[in-house]
């Protein structure tokens, strides 16, 4: 019995440290088991490993959701998953914590998403996502000596057949399961000279940010000026499908009054599910422009001054002379100016003065501006365009341009990777693109290895060793 006791006063801490250590878990609804995935037996955890397109195309964004499923406490744990030869492979979103029922057994679900992009066409094989951890024993499995908390579990790989880049498809190479457009604010009237808001939300399944193209600018002709906004983008996931949700607004000001017709905006693609090029489109806007206020002209011209003529009067014959202008206060309009021009020589003055021992104290040396990272570096490696490796690696070489981060390059191989990786870019062959982004992958995997470095500044102190004698 004493025994007993004991056991239950080390049982206390234990729970204390479960409940700081469990993650938050949303508490929903038991799902039917037969919607479950199959597993075998009645194990304490398992792993589901869940791609959305098998058959994906080259750069196609393939969303991958893995599913942990434990039934007991965890203590600690490792969920992983590598990427596979030929493609690469990031981590998108935040874990999400669920309850669920298998098999007439509750089980924690803890569910991650990643998004793998093809980089060549063939086949690919996924390595299955792993879990090793320690569960929190329960009472009566420390009393009996049942099991030792370690759990294990591994996902089957999932095959993959990659697709070349069709010869037909629209360029740039968009490939998607879906693309909409559509009008969140289209209005149908407007005035000469004044600005009016239209808004085009673009929803696309199956891409990211990193991928998807700036919508177009609206063109609308001569007849009116048009400025767009930067876009906002949404990125989530549909079921086990990348989204992304971009929005942009363009304001429109009509330069006359009359019937302004817009063009509405087009989008080619290419549709995975059915292998062929779509283009997403808009209607026209029609709009109705009044006159406005700002249309009228600053200076009228000559010919108007025949409607100053007295009424009866035909105003065919000899125009009507302009009335003789007012004579202007020259010498208040003198005073005036010389007034304001030593008011602004006195502003200066004083703003010179406060300046001075203000940036003496404050302003911080030139080029105290963080350089990139590593981190940053191959991030941008795997799903950045060229532009940003390359103005990655010229802040991180204090350089400009591509050219001047060649020249100071020390290793061939990093100089050819980024020549190779813009020769391929300008091509049409997207499994040249492919090839040079893992040849510059591997190049840069270190980071760039530069002909000079610069030599530390003098610091005017003593050696700490004195030179012997």
């Amino acid at each position: 019995m004493s025994a007993l006791f004991k056991r239950l006063a080390c049982a206390v801490p234990l729970g204390v440290l479960l409940a700081l250590c469990a993650p938050v878990q949303a508490q929903m609804p038991p799902v039917d088991s037969s919607t479950a995935p199959p597993v075998r037996g009645n194990a304490t955890a398992f792993l589901e490993m869940e791609v959305d397109d098998r058959d994906p195309y080259v750069q196609q964004s393939v969303g991958v959701v893995v599913r942990l499923y434990y039934a007991s406490q965890l203590l600690s744990g490792e969920l992983g998953l590598d990427a596979p030869d030929g493609a690469s492979m990031q981590r998108v979103g935040q874990d999400r914590s669920l309850v669920r029922e298998v098999n007439g057994r509750r089980y924690n679900l803890v569910e991650r998403r990643y998004l793998l992009i093809p980089e060549r066409s063939g086949p690919l094989l996924l390595p299955g996502a792993r879990f090793e951890g320690r569960a929190a024993g329960g009472f009566f499995d420390e009393m009996f000596g049942g099991g030792n908390g370690r759990l294990r579990a591994t996902a089957p790989d999932q095959p993959l057949q990659v697709q070349p880049q069709p010869a037909a498809a629209p360029q740039p190479w968009l490939p998607l399961h879906d693309l909409r457009l559509r009008y969140t604010a289209a209005p149908t009237r407007a005035r000469a000279g004044e600005a009016v808001t239209v808004v085009v939300e673009a929803v696309a399944d199956g891409a990211t940010r990193a991928q998807f193209p700036e919508l177009p600018e609206i063109d609308a002709g001569a007849d009116a000026q048009v400025f767009a906004e930067p876009a906002q983008y949404d990125e989530s996931f549909n079921g086990s499908t990348p989204q992304l949700k971009l929005t942009r607004r363009y304001a429109i000001v009509p330069r006359q009054p009359g019937t302004l017709v817009v063009p509405g905006l087009r989008m080619p693609w290419w549709d995975v599910r059915n292998a062929q090029a779509q283009t997403a489109t808009l209607p026209d806007l029609t709009l109705n422009v009044g006159q406005g206020s700002s249309a009228a002209p600053a200076t009228p011209p000559p010919q108007d001054t025949r409607e100053a003529l007295p009424d009866g009067e035909s105003g065919t014959g000899s125009p009507a002379l302009p009335a003789a202008a007012p004579a202007r206060p020259w010498g208040w309009i003198a005073a005036a100016g010389g007034f304001a021009l030593l008011w602004l020589l006195t502003l200066a003055w004083g703003w010179r003065r406060r300046r001075q021992p203000v940036a003496s104290a404050t302003t911080p040396p030139a080029g105290t501006r963080r350089a990139p990272t590593l981190a940053q570096l191959r991030q941008h490696l795997d799903t950045g365009s060229l532009d940003e490796v390359i103005a990655t690696l010229a802040g991180m070489g204090g350089l400009r341009g591509l050219d001047d981060v060649l020249a100071a390059l020390a290793e061939p191989d990093q100089r050819q990777a980024l020549q190779a990786m813009q020769a391929a870019r300008w091509s049409r062959d997207g499994g040249g693109v492919a090839v040079a982004r893992q040849a510059l992958r591997r190049a840069f995997h270190d980071g760039p290895h530069w002909r000079h470095v610069a030599s530390t500044d003098h610091t005017r102190l003593a050696p700490l060793y004195p030179p012997g004698r």
